[in-house]
């Protein structure tokens, strides 16, 4: 017994007391070699932003040009020629056009078109009536030619023609019965309409803004996203007249709206020609 009592004291003296933080069997680590302890927060190193200028420019979708002071506006210049609209404001004076308003509501016989469309037929979102010698063909639809025009009619188209220098012989009248009704994007561009077609267009009624785009050019491949945009307000007896290349180079239309309107009247004279006979 002494001697194994003896064996373990020398062992032990050998050995040496475990050093606080380390591990038997392991050699101690000098405090400047250990590793950071875990848990502990570390210095961050000090960042600095560089600011680079961006590989792309970025487009933006421009903001709607809105013309509604009296005047000529040219709106384009293109290949096709100078884009113009001739803005007449109270063409017709106020008291005049509330009895107007009334009997074209009243007497012009309003109907509903149904037009062809990819998805099949429906029915136009407004009230039509055409005037002309000529039949009117549009949306693959044809409104049937109508020599009896109306005595009010005549006597505004009269009128136009001597202010503006033109002469009509053809009418398209639309009645806008309440904010849903609408006339989606087009160009009045059929090729009864001949080249470059002038379009005369008197509104009575309720203001309705008439919205315009310019048509993209190819490499845009039909997207209209980034295309000039041109807005007019459109109130009672205003007269705007569309010149120039306007049918080529740009779409027009009224959309619908999301407040309640009242009806509103838009009388629309162009000029038809005969289309020539096919052989």
């Amino acid at each position: 017994m002494d001697n194994k009592r003896q064996r373990a004291r020398v062992q032990g003296g050998w050995a040496g007391g475990a050093r606080p933080g380390s591990r038997p069997g392991f050699p101690a680590v000098p405090p400047a070699q250990r590793p950071p302890a875990w848990g502990k927060e570390q210095p961050t190193q000090e960042k600095h932003f560089v600011y680079s200028e961006p590989a792309e420019v970025v487009r933006r979708v421009p903001e709607p040009r809105v013309i509604d002071a009296a005047g000529t506006h040219e709106i384009s210049f293109s290949p096709s020629g100078v884009s113009r609209l001739r803005l007449f404001r109270s063409f017709i004076d106020p008291r005049e056009a509330d009895w107007m308003f009334k009997q074209l509501h009243q007497e012009i016989p309003w109907s509903q078109k149904t037009n062809v469309g990819p998805d099949g037929s429906y029915q136009e979102p407004r009230l039509t009536c055409w005037y002309g010698e000529l039949p009117y063909t549009y949306s693959r639809s044809m409104m049937q030619a109508n020599p009896h025009w109306h005595p009010l009619l005549t006597m505004l188209k009269d009128r136009i023609e001597e202010v503006t220098g033109y002469g009509f012989n053809s009418l398209l009248c639309n009645l806008y019965r309440h904010d849903k009704d609408s006339i989606d994007w087009h160009s009045d561009d059929e090729p009864a309409l001949g080249t470059s077609p002038i379009i005369a267009s008197l509104s009575f009624g309720e203001t309705r803004n008439f919205q315009m785009r310019k048509k993209p050019p190819p490499e845009e491949r039909g997207d209209y996203t980034y295309v000039e945009r041109v807005h007019v307000p459109l109130d009672h007896g205003t007269l705007l007249l569309m010149e120039g290349a306007t049918q080529q180079d740009w779409q027009h239309r009224v959309p619908k709206e999301y407040h309640d309107r009242r009806p509103r009247i838009n009388l629309t004279f162009r000029t038809m020609y005969p289309e020539p006979l096919s052989s």
